[in-house]
């Protein structure tokens, strides 16, 4: 199968990161098409900056006010996930692409309302010592009150030196499902490896039936993936739940490998991007065709919209839970000279049938809303998890029993 480089599809950030973005270079020619237009927006850029000069009653920074203004330029664009990254920024957005990052262990979430939300907390990490919880929403950092769209700022802010403490605030919803209450919590930092794989093997009516929960697809997962399988296998699995709920996204080529291992030839997702040029990425002829049922949900993005629409178009595996958050476009990243650099949206990319993902989102095949008790998914309370029993349930009755 063919690579393509550091691709990364993803909907969050692993207080940490998330986004969907080829790695390419790029330097600060700016050689524009319409030279006189874009002159005179220079002309009135050093206009204004002259009035400050001689008008504006404090002291300022040259280089903040610079990078305001290339933030303000991407922010106007309307599209949340077109960003320009100051050097320290994209930095730290680099970082945790290879599952390592200094931060408090937490994966976030821009919810559809307009917060952050908190859609995992890794076992050990500083934010579960602190008591963070799936479903959280944090509202507050360093005093400071930040909404969805100043998700990676809010992120940028919660990463920073091993050994320090942040402070946040979390929004919380009350046992009695109908009120939130505030939560002020201090929350160390910490060197974090994220835990992208979650296993195990259960005997039911004498099956023996893998469980696999990828949280997110990173450059660490395409490994782990693959140990954690032959370590289930070698077991003697049978079957296979494979679980993305709560999964942002990542890397596309680890998406691509996990997929391209169940699938034979074939279509796994096709791009397409303004000009209408299209890419196909496809499976090849092997594959492994263990019985397998996927269980997804509404905080499933991105890279896991790829894969659950691949297996279900390709009428590999039923999928079951809640229809995925629906992110399906394609951003690529832009370093800069100066380390600083943007981020980009691309492309829209489609399911094999050409079904499309952005703003609509993987339909299950089985709809099964959770109870209240079954959120941790991590936690792997399978007795209260209606949705893991029903993925359970089909892939018992699609081996025979």
């Amino acid at each position: 199968m063919k690579k393509f480089g550091k691709v990364i599809l993803a909907l969050v950030l692993t207080a940490g990161v998330g986004f969907t973005g080829y790695i390419v270079g790029l330097n600060r020619d700016l050689n524009a098409t319409n030279k006189s237009e874009d002159q005179a927006h220079i002309e009135d850029m050093h206009m204004l900056k002259s009035l400050l000069d001689k008008n504006f009653l404090f002291d300022y920074d040259e280089k903040d006010l610079y990078e305001g203004s290339l933030k303000g330029m991407f922010a106007n664009l309307g599209d949340p996930y077109t960003q320009y990254y100051s050097k320290d920024e994209f930095s730290k957005l680099m970082e945790t692409l290879d599952g390592r990052y200094k931060g408090i262990g937490v994966l976030v979430q821009a919810s559809k309302e307009g917060f952050i939300k908190v859609v995992q907390v890794f076992d050990g990490s500083p934010a579960s010592e602190a008591g963070l919880k799936e479903g959280d929403y944090i509202i507050k950092v360093e005093g400071k009150e930040y909404s969805a769209d100043q998700m990676e700022e809010a992120v940028a802010i919660m990463k920073g030196e091993e050994d320090t403490n942040v402070k946040i605030t979390v929004r919380r919803m009350e046992e009695d499902g109908k009120n939130f209450k505030d939560i002020d919590m201090e929350v160390a930092r910490r060197d974090v490896k994220v835990d992208t794989i979650d296993e195990s093997l259960m005997e039911i009516r004498d099956k023996k039936i893998g469980y696999i929960h990828i949280k997110s697809f990173d450059d660490v997962t395409g490994e782990d993936f693959e140990a954690s399988y032959k370590k289930l296998k070698d077991a003697g699995m049978e079957g296979l739940v494979l679980d993305l709920r709560n999964n942002p996204g990542g890397s596309l080529d680890v998406c691509l490998d996990i997929a391209d291992k169940f699938l034979d030839k074939g279509v796994i997702v096709t791009t397409e991007d303004k000009k209408g040029e299209v890419i196909t990425e496809e499976s090849d002829e092997d594959k492994d065709d263990i019985p397998m049922t996927v269980l997804v949900n509404e905080n499933s993005a991105s890279a896991s919209e790829i894969l659950s629409g691949a297996l279900k178009d390709r009428d590999r595996a039923k999928i079951i839970g809640k229809k995925t958050f629906g992110k399906g476009i394609v951003q690529k990243l832009f370093p800069l000279d100066d380390g600083s650099g943007a981020k980009i949206t691309i492309s829209e990319y489609h399911t094999p049938s050409g079904a499309k993902i952005n703003k609509v989102g993987v339909e299950p095949d089985i709809e099964v809303e959770n109870t209240e008790e079954g959120l941790e998914i991590s936690k792997k309370n399978f007795s209260k998890d209606d949705q893991f029993k029903k993925a359970l349930q089909v892939l018992l009755d699609q081996m025979g029993e």
